[in-house]
This record gives C-alpha cells, sequence and structure tokens, in this order.
C-alpha cells in the first residue's frame, strides 16, 4: 500500500493526526537545547544526591550491601519512570492549554483518542531522554547497573509507567474541571505518593494503619518486589500481579474521569477559556 493509500485508510489518517500532534512538541525540542536540559536536570539532580548519600551510608552502615547494592539508587531510578511518565502526559496536555491551543485541537477532525495516544507517546519519548541519561550517571558513577535486574526490569518499568500514567489523566481531569487553578497538582501529585509508595523502605516500615494505603498503590508492590530481588535474587511474581491488577483498576477509573471531564469542559464551552 503506498503513503496516498495509507494516508486515505482510517487508520492511517490516525496515524498522520497523531504524529502530527507530537511532531508539534518534538518540534519545540529541536529549536531548543535548554528544554532538553531541562528534561534531564532532575533526573540526573537526584541521582546525585541519593547515589552520594547511597555511598555516605554503605560507609557508615554495618550492612553496606543492603544500602550501596542498589536499594536507594534502584528506587530513585525506578520512580524516576513514574515520575517522568506522568510529567509527560501532564506536560503535554499543559502545553495546549498555555498556548490556548485546546479549542483549536477539538474543532479539527482530532479525535479524543487520537489526542490520549499522542500524550502518551510523548510521554515515552520525554521518558527516554530523562531517564537515560540518569541510568547511565548510575553505572559511571556507582557502578550501579539497573539492567543488572533482568527481564523482570520491564515489567517493573511498565507497571511505575502505567501508574504515572493513571495519575496525569487525573491531574488533567481537575484542570478541565477546575482550570488552571488544579495546575500545581501536575508537579505535586505523585510525590505527595512517595511516602506511601515504599520506595526507599519495606512497607512493614509504616505504621499499620498507613500499610493498606500503601498496598492499594502499584508503586508499593513493584518496590518490594526490587528489593526482593536486589537482596534475596528472587522474583516475587505476587507483587507483580498485584501492581498489574492495580494498575488496570487505576487506569480505568482515570480514563472513565477524564473522557466525562472532556465531555464536560467541551459541553459548557470550558475549551476556549481554560487557557486564560
Amino acid at each position: 500500500m503506498s503513503a496516498a493509500q495509507l494516508a486515505n485508510t482510517p487508520s492511517g489518517g490516525s496515524t498522520r493526526r497523531v504524529w502530527g500532534l507530537m511532531y508539534r512538541h518534538l518540534a519545540l525540542y529541536r529549536r531548543s537545547w535548554p528544554r532538553l536540559l531541562e528534561l534531564m536536570y532532575w533526573p540526573v539532580l537526584q541521582m546525585l544526591i541519593w547515589g552520594f548519600t547511597a555511598q555516605f551510608l554503605a560507609m557508615r552502615s554495618g550492612n553496606p550491601v543492603a544500602v550501596a547494592g542498589g536499594v536507594l539508587i534502584g528506587g530513585v531510578l525506578l520512580w524516576e519512570i513514574a515520575l517522568r511518565g506522568q510529567m509527560g502526559v501532564t506536560m503535554t496536555f499543559l502545553e495546549e492549554v498555555w498556548s490556548r491551543n485546546l479549542a483549536h485541537i477539538f474543532v479539527s477532525p482530532i479525535r479524543p483518542w487520537e489526542m490520549v495516544a499522542a500524550m502518551l507517546g510523548m510521554s515515552l519519548v520525554r521518558l527516554f531522554v530523562s531517564v537515560l541519561p540518569a541510568i547511565f550517571l548510575a553505572w559511571v558513577l556507582y557502578r550501579f547497573n539497573l539492567f543488572a535486574l533482568g527481564p523482570v526490569l520491564v515489567l517493573f518499568a511498565a507497571n511505575l509507567l502505567v501508574m504515572g500514567w493513571w495519575i496525569a489523566f487525573g491531574v488533567t481531569s481537575l484542570v478541565l474541571r477546575h482550570g488552571q487553578g488544579a495546575e500545581p497538582l501536575a508537579w505535586t501529585l505523585l510525590f505527595a505518593l512517595t511516602p506511601f509508595s515504599a520506595v526507599f523502605y519495606p512497607v512493614a516500615v509504616l505504621p499499620f494503619w498507613l500499610r493498606p494505603v500503601a498496598l492499594a498503590l502499584p508503586s508499593a508492590h513493584v518496590f518490594e518486589g526490587m528489593r526482593a530481588v536486589l537482596n534475596q535474587g528472587v522474583i516475587r511474581w505476587d507483587h507483580l500481579a498485584a501492581a498489574a491488577a492495580l494498575n488496570v483498576v487505576w487506569m480505568t477509573g482515570a480514563i472513565v474521569l477524564f473522557a466525562a471531564q472532556l465531555r464536560a469542559a467541551r459541553t459548557r464551552g470550558a475549551l476556549l477559556t481554560i487557557g486564560e
């Protein structure tokens, strides 16, 4: 099938529209090296801070293997996957809000699911650009190889990425409902879940009444599984299954909420004023 024929098919037209939405954002990075630098800044800074902290604790701890063996560094790198995945979706959406482009998008032939696909695509692009330098830095400075976790790393990363996505859809739903006053949640909501996600310590450290909150989050199961692999060499399939099941539930709810708020915003004409 030729390119012209592909463009005339429904799937080919959708592909072109999704790519067009993504290209608009990719062009911003192509022409602005500070934007690219900003993508890498926070993951690299986090890796420097926590990497040297892990080395210090290894020098002072009676059990340096548990500390310097990758628990802290691995936690930082995996948590950045959730953070960057969430920020990739929300920032792509907010760029459209700030440029007052939402109304233009939705009076065009672009369908909501195509915009969602473009947001997820940009999330993946931003994730690779931001996290890969931090992973390389962890190997150069601390001799920690995240890929040494093995194939299970793909399952850890996928669960955290999906978690970042459903949180992003929750945030964008609030922006659609409450306007730009809800924008600070894009930077704070996932950080607020860090204490309950067991990133740097086991769930057992939490007070017993907070443990159900932690176990309701896919991230807590992922990091419990990560520690089992690093400290014991055991893959906890029960935690991975729980993380996947929770992600299905949370993602379904987030998509339903996003679709409802988008429909309501279009009905009341909020897409025309949301950027003001």
